[in-house]
């Protein structure tokens, strides 16, 4: 018996295995203590909109396993691109915030900004189709101010408690590690299909928001409400916004794709060049501002961070710019080593009660000790603060600062008590003065539950073609789902957002359009919660806001600053053509970029030497904004390469400005163009201009009509 028992225990051990490989099939979610949880949706606050609480050893469980699952590469927002700058503030808001930094009109405060995307790995493609971190590290005089943003308003989840499964979701699938830096599989659509309350950050996310043109053509929203306080303690909330002066641009899902072929890093490299080419990058920063008084105003909860204000109800204030001038020396020393923190804040901003903030700013002091390796990350270079520091913390892994002096704790006498503490008239930091008292509860608050209304805005302050890139986006990421019922369940949600929207996406996926969502549906509650008492509410009517559309948005219509337009030359090529378009376009700060059908050089009319940018065979019209196609004493050379019939059309499927010169007509023939051309039996086209050699009448249709970025009217024809 003595000699059977081990290998009895041996199988009852495999046993045990084979059981927890039934990936906990009729099981209560615990804890790793193996405590059975009753609500993993919501952290446990003071009240309902209250704040969150530090005993909370649920959610701080949940969260640190999550923190350190990965090192060193950050576990979100690994791919990124960085680069130092300043900023400089207008002086218009020393009534509701006493930060210097936004006050003070005589300083330059530098800055630090990381771009990035959210889902892939490090060495992802720049064009996926997902979010983008927009995270900016003030240096302030008073401190370091870090504002960990996305070039999105709002986001998918309410609670921070929900963030782990988020990111679980839309991460590689973990039996196969596909797909990468993608939403498009089950895991993803089958969270978001159970979470309602993300339908307004699908809206978002599945725009041409998510596929930007460069990172230098993105807003920038600091996504929660935080509070602004002023010298004698008035709060005010406020929601950050950053606009681009090169207007808000996007790119079509077909040319993201051949982007990531072509040219990964598409956006790291643009950012770079266009600083060193001294194009600098530049936004205004702005404040929504509502008094303390009208918290209760909205039909929304100003803590709900899937909720914006619109800027019909709150205009945005400018009250500064960003500026980006300097690419960073190392990349690994800078870019990757800095350490942002929602928590990082200066005297006269503060925090609210919102439950995602408030799970954050537990968070990423807990991932940079995983990630950088110790409570020392704030001495890497890149993370210094440029005011004075003097604390009692010492020693730990790569302690750099060589502290003197017997005392390191307080209070002292031995050091007259320093550093001593300092009050608030002296830059002390003092929180909010706020009344809490409440019972401890795991729940969200009732004003949380209108899921539907602002994605409903969003989808309808869309133009025709926004929106059909939004529905083409969801029959894209769908069709790639292989659960039909997740299919179903999200066309479900769509139409509860909007009929037509639900309507088109089930015709694409081949499903019947289901007159509501299935039920029971997961709305971010615990096990004895009463599932009546959080159905969704009625949609709300609200007006178009103009400020959602990248195309109504009048930012976007005038600048063609460091636009980029492909040449498409042969020897023999006009150089008076192409003397006269590029000078036009650098006169208003674009760039003319030769495409030849070989690399080296080529030779103009008036034999000049012309240095060939990018040869046909490894380039793309998807790396330029318009096309300008020249003609020269060897025609033949162009008509007969396949590449650049691909490339001219790409340009016109992808809807960009084409300008060719009159004699032209054997090479249009044989492109798309000539095609429609002939079909329509019309030899004018939305955004297809000939030069006819009046060059000033030329130039300025082709510089026009590249202002509007893309010519959509051309796409409803581009499917006929």
């Amino acid at each position: 018996m003595e000699k059977n028992s081990k290998p009895d225990n041996d199988n009852a051990k495999l046993q045990d295995l084979e059981k927890n490989r039934e990936y906990s099939k009729d099981q209560f979610i615990t804890t790793d203590q193996g405590v059975k949880i009753n609500n993993d949706h919501n952290t446990l606050k003071a009240g309902e909109r209250g704040p969150s609480l530090l005993e909370d050893f649920i959610m701080r469980e949940k969260i640190t396993h999550f923190d350190h699952e990965r090192i060193p590469e950050r576990i979100v927002h690994a791919r990124g691109s960085g680069a130092h700058g300043y900023f400089e503030a207008f002086g218009n808001v020393g009534d509701y915030t006493k930060a210097n930094f936004l006050n003070d009109t005589t300083t330059k405060t530098p800055v630090f900004v990381r771009f990035s995307t959210v889902a892939g790995f490090r060495g992802s493609t720049d064009l996926a189709r997902d979010v983008r971190g927009f995270a900016i590290k003030f240096y302030t005089q008073e401190g370091i101010f870090d504002m960990v943003g996305n070039n999105m308003p709002v986001f998918f989840i309410q609670d921070a408690m929900k963030f782990p499964d988020l990111i679980h979701a839309v991460k590689p699938e973990p039996h196969n590690e596909i797909p990468q830096a993608a939403s498009a599989h089950d895991t993803f659509w089958d969270f978001i299909s159970l979470m309602p309350e993300s339908m307004h950050m699908i809206m978002w996310a599945m725009s041409d928001r998510a596929i930007p043109r460069s990172l230098r053509m993105m807003e920038g929203f600091g996504i929660h409400t935080f509070r602004f306080i002023n010298k004698e303690g008035k709060s005010t909330f406020v929601k950050f916004h950053l606009k681009p002066k090169l207007g808000i641009h996007g790119v079509v899902w077909d040319e993201a794709l051949k982007i990531s072929g072509n040219d990964p890093d598409f956006h790291r490299r643009d950012l770079h060049d266009a600083i060193e080419m001294g194009n600098f990058p530049e936004w205004e920063f702005g404040v929504q501002l509502v008094p303390e008084e009208d918290e209760h105003k909205f039909d929304f909860d100003l803590l709900d961070p899937t909720k914006i204000i619109p800027e019909e109800q709150v205009p945005v204030t400018k009250i500064g710019r960003l500026v980006l001038n300097r690419n960073p020396d190392n990349f690994f020393a800078e870019t990757e080593q800095v350490a942002f923190h929602p928590g990082h804040v200066v005297p006269g901003i503060d925090f609210t009660n919102d439950p995602l903030l408030q799970g954050r700013l537990f968070s990423y002091t807990d991932t940079q000790l995983s990630r950088l390796g110790s409570p020392n990350f704030h001495e890497i270079p890149i993370n210094r603060t440029i005011s004075p520091m003097h604390n009692n913390q010492r020693d730990g892994h790569m302690r750099q600062e060589i502290n003197v002096g017997k005392t390191h704790y307080s209070p002292n006498s031995l050091n007259n008590g320093y550093p001593e503490q300092a009050k608030e008239n002296e830059g002390g930091f003092v929180s909010h003065y706020e009344r809490v008292e409440a019972h401890k509860v795991r729940e969200r608050s009732e004003s949380f539950a209108d899921h539907f209304s602002q994605a409903a805005l969003f989808f309808k302050s869309q133009t025709e073609p926004e929106q059909n890139h939004i529905i083409k986006a969801l029959r894209f990421e769908l069709s790639k789902v292989e659960t039909v019922a997740i299919r179903e369940r999200m066309v479900g949600l769509l139409n509860e957002v909007d009929k037509k929207l639900a309507q088109k996406v089930a015709e694409g996926l081949g499903i019947e359009e289901p007159s509501k969502p299935e039920k029971p549906m997961n709305h971010g509650i615990g096990a004895d919660a009463d599932p009546d008492k959080h159905e969704p509410k009625p949609l709300k009517n609200y007006e178009p806001s103009p400020a959602l559309s990248m195309i109504k948005n009048p930012a976007t219509t005038d600048s063609i600053e460091t636009r980029q337009v492909a040449f498409i030359c042969a020897d023999g090529v006009s150089e008076k053509s192409f003397n006269a378009l590029k000078k036009a376009l650098e006169a208003k700060g674009a760039m003319a970029k030769v495409v030849a059908p070989h690399a080296g050089m080529i030779k103009g009319d008036a034999d000049t030497q012309i240095k060939v940018d990018f040869a046909s065979f490894s380039s793309s019209s998807v790396l330029f904004d318009a096309v300008y196609v020249l003609k020269s004493k060897n025609n033949a050379m162009l008509e007969e390469n396949d590449n650049i019939i691909e490339f001219i059309n790409d340009a016109y499927r992808h809807c960009k400005v084409i300008g060719f010169d009159e004699g032209l007509d054997g090479l249009i023939e044989k492109t798309t163009i000539g095609n429609k051309r002939e079909a329509g039996k019309d030899k004018s086209m939305p955004g297809i201009i000939i030069n006819n050699g009046t060059a000033k009448a030329f130039t300025d249709d082709f510089t026009t009509q590249m202002g509007k970025h893309r010519i959509w009217e051309r796409e409803s024809k581009i499917s006929e």
